[in-house]
């Protein structure tokens, strides 16, 4: 692979991975004018859905008809595995309702951990000493980066309880997206992905949407947080980690962390110390540990 490829690799996975990271941002915003969850996570799925499907439609009229399509197996499958993603984002929003947008990508990393445990429990192994170490650093990253130590900061618990549910997701999907129905276009797998995730939004706005939907959620916030969160990151990510790697792709993904905390800190005001960006730094030095091959070539 020559090295102009693993650049755009590179630039293409931190490109999806900040903007990723601002998602939160705007949700909190968007939870500042009075939308419910319901109502933001709905119309990012709608209209993520309405965009998939052009970009699918756009491919297929290039590839005229010659690309792999998806077989009943294959729909179902990713759909099954998109329930996943549509908890991550159910879980992920309800929890910075709760707690500040930097505490939340700090448990969304939690990720780290989680798929090193399920690992082993899929592969029946113990892990290495470099997963485990990394698992350590996570785990006194997050100490840090959450604050907890300190006793004037009060974290509501059920912020907490939703952003650690939204990393047990999120950890779901992650090992999902890339087993499930993998010979099909990129594109095909994001539309059934979101299909299946769209079941879980709308029975959760179904149950729980008790005022009527404010439809000006599509116009003032749907566009911007489909983009964010449903088209452009599954777009750049799946395009960018063939040309870098599962490695150094989740070493630059890792970007996702500090943009997220330092929009908040930019746009929302939050307050963030000394002590928590050392933290946040010790979650990112966790994830190039774990992907990153010490053992030097004979």
């Amino acid at each position: 692979m020559s090295q102009n490829n693993v650049l755009k690799g590179v630039f293409l996975v931190a490109l999806g991975a900040t903007t990723y990271g601002m998602l939160a941002t705007f949700v909190k915003m968007a939870y500042s004018e009075g939308y419910t969850t319901a109502e933001v996570t709905t119309s990012q799925f709608v209209l993520g859905i309405i965009g998939i499907l052009l970009i699918n439609t756009f491919q297929k009229i290039k590839n005229k008809g010659t690309a792999v399509k998806a077989t009943p197996k294959n729909i179902f499958s990713l759909m099954l595995a998109g329930t996943s993603l549509g908890m991550t984002s159910l879980f992920y929003y309800l929890a910075v309702k709760y707690i500040p947008v930097s505490i939340g990508i700090v448990l969304l990393m939690q990720t780290v951990w989680m798929g090193v445990l399920l690992e082993m429990i899929l592969e029946k192994k113990l892990p290495s000493k470099q997963k485990v170490i990394a698992v350590f650093i996570v785990l006194v990253g997050t100490v840090l980066a959450t604050n907890i130590i300190n006793n004037d900061i009060k974290l509501d618990w059920r912020g907490l309880a939703w952003g650690v549910m939204a990393a047990a997701s999120f950890t779901t999907t992650m090992f999902t997206a890339n087993r499930v129905a993998t010979e099909i276009s990129s594109a095909q797998r994001s539309l059934y992905m979101l299909l299946g995730g769209a079941v879980i939004v709308f029975s959760f706005a179904f149950v729980t949407q008790v005022t009527p939907f404010n439809l000006e959620i599509f116009i003032k916030w749907g566009l911007v947080l489909s983009l964010f969160g449903t088209i452009i990151p599954p777009m750049l990510m799946n395009a960018g980690f063939p040309l870098t790697g599962i490695g150094l792709g989740s070493i630059v993904s890792a970007l996702e962390l500090p943009v997220s905390v330092m929009m908040a800190y930019v746009l929302l005001n939050e307050k963030v110390i000394f002590s928590q960006w050392v933290g946040i730094v010790l979650i990112i030095l966790a994830i190039i540990i774990m992907n990153v091959n010490f053992k030097r070539k004979n």
